[in-house]
């Protein structure tokens, strides 16, 4: 696809430039899934103090990009266009502050970085698929990967208890039981 950066491309960047991060989103989460989707954007969340170096190194490695920076996130979009190729979240809220506590490393095209844990991923799903801000659209995709990285993996439910208490207090019960219906093929309420 034209535009599209190479998740490699982008996890060497930071690597090289020694920026702290966690790759999410589509490629983040596609191992806890077992399988691929489509994407045209990479997203990684990066320590706070280090979103500057981030974003300076991104927009030097990728000259096609310029920074829009919203409260949560710096969409890093081709100019002139609306085209989003990278979004590097800003670990201002739950779950993305917890991000860097629960991780697993991965190589990626021969580059290492690290992922978040097969909990701290459903929660960050969890999360987009119960937001009041989420496009329905996008509800169900995240739901559809929620579903997957359910069923294709063994989940620690008291770990998954801990983080989604994160969110809010009943967090964690709202997690397991949308868990215990997407196991048992229940439909899910966005």
């Amino acid at each position: 696809m034209p535009g599209v950066i190479p998740v490699a491309d982008v996890i060497r960047t930071l690597n090289e430039s020694k920026v702290r991060f966690v790759l999410v989103g589509a490629y983040g989460l596609a191992h806890w899934r077992k399988e691929s989707r489509a994407t045209e954007d990479v997203d990684v969340v990066v320590a706070a103090r280090q979103l500057k170096k981030a974003l300076a190194a991104l927009t030097e490695a990728f000259p096609i990009l310029e920074a829009v920076d919203l409260p949560m996130v710096v969409r890093l979009r081709e100019r002139g266009t609306e085209y989003v190729r990278v979004d590097v979240m800003k670990p201002v809220q739950q779950p993305y502050c917890e991000a860097f506590k629960h991780t697993h490393t991965l190589v990626l095209d021969g580059e290492k970085c690290k992922i978040p844990s097969l909990e701290m991923a459903i929660v960050m799903k969890f999360a987009a698929m119960t937001s009041v801000y989420r496009a329905v659209e996008d509800k169900y995709r995240d739901a559809h990967d929620f579903i997957r990285m359910v069923k294709n993996n063994d989940v620690d439910e008291e770990k998954l208890t801990h983080l989604g208490s994160l969110l809010y207090a009943a967090g964690g019960k709202d997690v397991l039981d949308m868990i215990h219906r997407a196991k048992a093929g229940q439909t899910l309420p966005l």
